[in-house]
C-alpha cells in the first residue's frame, strides 16, 4: 500500500502535473493579506499627517455660578472610602 501512495505522490510532482506558485490562487490569497494591510498604513499615515487634529485651547474661566455645581458633581462621582 505504501508503494501505490509514493507512486501517486511522485506522479503529482512530475515536471509535466506540477504548477508554477503564481498560478496558485491560494498564494495570491496569502499575499494579498499582508499587502492590503500594508497599503492601508501607508493610507491612514498619509491621513495623520495631511489632516492633523486641531489644537485645543485651554478652557475659560467658568463664570461664579458654575463652580458650586461643579464640585458638587465632582464630590458626587468621587469613590466612597
Amino acid at each position: 500500500m505504501s508503494r501505490s501512495i509514493a507512486k501517486r505522490s511522485a506522479a503529482l510532482t512530475t515536471p509535466e502535473t506540477a504548477t508554477a506558485w503564481w498560478r496558485l490562487p491560494i498564494v495570491w490569497m496569502v499575499i494579498a493579506g499582508p499587502a492590503i494591510v500594508v497599503v492601508a498604513s501607508f493610507t491612514t499615515l498619509a491621513l495623520a499627517i495631511l489632516n492633523p487634529d486641531p489644537v485645543l485651547e485651554a478652557p475659560k474661566a467658568r463664570a461664579a455660578g458654575e463652580v458650586p455645581a461643579e464640585q458638587a458633581r465632582n464630590h458626587a462621582a468621587a469613590p466612597r472610602h
